[in-house]
């Protein structure tokens, strides 16, 4: 979730608890105080306030929250209770096991992370789910969409700047051999670059791509391939080049941490 800005001078975590507490007095509920506090405070500062709360009141401020609240403010406030890990697995959880199955949600979550955190949140999944986040892709993805996924959230990768330049040259030759050079789509190409190589990486394969071929990476893969798979794609290349401007380009549907935030699945 992307916070709107933390003020340089924040008050305390009690004197937050007690403000909120305010605003849930009376007729109706404060939301704009609500929304004052929670947007503009990171995911440690959260938990303070959640502890003062529960401290002073004896009572939880999530229960709170979803009693006052309604709709996506709800949504959104109940989301910014948890830290990033906790997010993601709630959010890709109810994607993948919900009254209405969102696979393109889940997909943003997974395509978007790196793997490291997509190691912690497969670590928070386990823990609140009991179930791992593999079997749940097994049971609602399918096809080439399943496989990248199942890829990509269990390999190891780079996340450092360095380049294999002599490699970047080879991958970027093999998706032209896979996709534009050749009449139909060898999209186990596709997975098996996309899965396994660091964000620098694939960075450089778009560049190189783009100097060789005379078209862009993205372009070759919107052309190549379509649907889920497109949509994973394009998210892992789109975040490998400028992870800031994929996000400040979609349109958040509800937003709230600073280095996170994505349209239908992050805040």
């Amino acid at each position: 979730m992307s916070t709107l800005s933390v003020p340089p001078v924040l008050t305390s975590p009690r004197q937050d608890a007690m403000d909120l507490y305010r605003a849930f007095k009376g007729f109706g509920c404060d939301t704009a105080t609500v929304v004052n506090i929670l947007a503009h405070r990171d995911a440690s500062q959260r938990a303070l306030i959640q502890q003062e709360y529960r401290a002073m009141y004896s009572d939880d401020l999530s229960t709170r929250l979803s009693s006052e609240l309604s709709g996506n403010l709800k949504k959104a406030a109940l989301l910014w209770m948890h830290d990033p890990p906790g997010r993601d697995a709630i959010i890709v959880r109810e994607a993948l096991s919900g009254e209405s199955i969102d696979l393109q949600a889940a997909t943003e979550v997974i395509c978007s992370r790196t793997p490291s955190q997509i190691q912690v949140f497969k670590q928070a999944y386990y823990v609140k789910f009991g179930i791992h986040l593999e079997h749940d892709i097994n049971l609602q993805a399918s096809g080439d969409h399943q496989k990248l996924l199942l890829s990509y959230v269990s390999t190891p990768r780079y996340e450092g700047p360095e380049v294999d330049h002599g490699m970047v040259e080879k991958d970027a030759k093999d998706l032209y051999k896979a996709g534009e050079k050749k009449l139909g789509t060898d999209e186990k190409t596709f997975i098996r670059i996309f899965s396994a190589r660091s964000s620098a990486h694939l960075a450089a394969i778009s560049n190189f791509y783009h100097r060789m071929y005379g078209n862009s990476l993205m372009k070759a893969v919107k052309s190549e391939t379509s649907g889920l798979l497109e949509f994973a794609l394009l998210t892992i290349i789109r975040c490998a080049e400028n992870p800031a401007k994929y996000f400040a380009k979609v349109n958040p549907v509800f937003c709230g941490d600073k280095t996170e935030c994505t349209s239908q699945s992050h805040c």
